[in-house]
């Protein structure tokens, strides 16, 4: 799919009070580690973390308060709108609240899979990822590194990948909204902590 805006951001939207609510109430709840989407609901041996953390490294909670949706489902709408894409979406998963410390990072991937869930009885049921959102909750002055960055990459053989850091995120309460399918990285965190708020909001798949 062709597109004339991979991402569409929204400066300093998210008022700072709510920024630390939202990280406040993440620190409160039990993290897990930050699993790829192959390995979903697995029992993982010592090498297959091993393996999972040469891919990504951090620490997560899962949030589905509906306060939190309230505030970032609107600018939502306005990217998908502005940006030109028209998806239509009708659900979001459970908000990703996560922490990355020194030396943690998300190598390169997409959010979106091939198929559509197969979750019989759930609102995720034969959707697909189609928006992607990525909150900034830490002030930029709180850590080194971990810079979210995506590859407008073109699959044409020799074409070299076309990367581009997202420094318009950068100051708390700033947000990005991208199509799913658009690959990107989290690079490695250098110092401090970065912590941020992910949602995946799903439709049927295109048509």
């Amino acid at each position: 799919m062709n597109l004339t805006n991979h991402y569409w951001y929204f400066k300093s939207a998210i008022p700072e009070h709510i920024c630390d609510d939202i990280s406040r109430y993440g620190k409160q709840l039990q993290t897990k580690m930050a699993l790829t989407g192959g390995l979903v609901n697995t029992e993982l041996n010592k090498k297959q973390i091993k393996n999972l953390k040469k891919k990504r490294n951090s620490d997560i909670v899962w949030i589905n308060d509906a306060w939190i949706y309230k505030e970032i489902h609107p600018y939502v709408h306005e990217a998908n709108r502005n940006a030109g894409w028209g998806f239509n979406w009708d659900t979001s998963e459970s908000c990703q609240f996560t922490k990355y410390k020194k030396g943690q990072y998300y190598d390169w991937h997409c959010d979106s899979w091939d198929k559509p869930y197969d979750r019989k009885g759930d609102a995720s049921h034969g959707r697909i990822r189609k928006l992607s959102v990525t909150v900034t909750l830490s002030d930029p002055k709180d850590y080194k590194g971990g810079e979210l960055e995506f590859d407008f990459r073109n699959t044409d053989p020799g074409k070299k990948r076309n990367v581009k850091k997202c420094k318009e995120i950068l100051p708390k309460g700033s947000l990005v909204v991208f199509p799913s399918f658009v690959w990107h990285r989290v690079c490695p965190v250098k110092s401090g902590e970065r912590n941020s708020l992910v949602i995946w909001n799903l439709g049927y798949p295109f048509k």
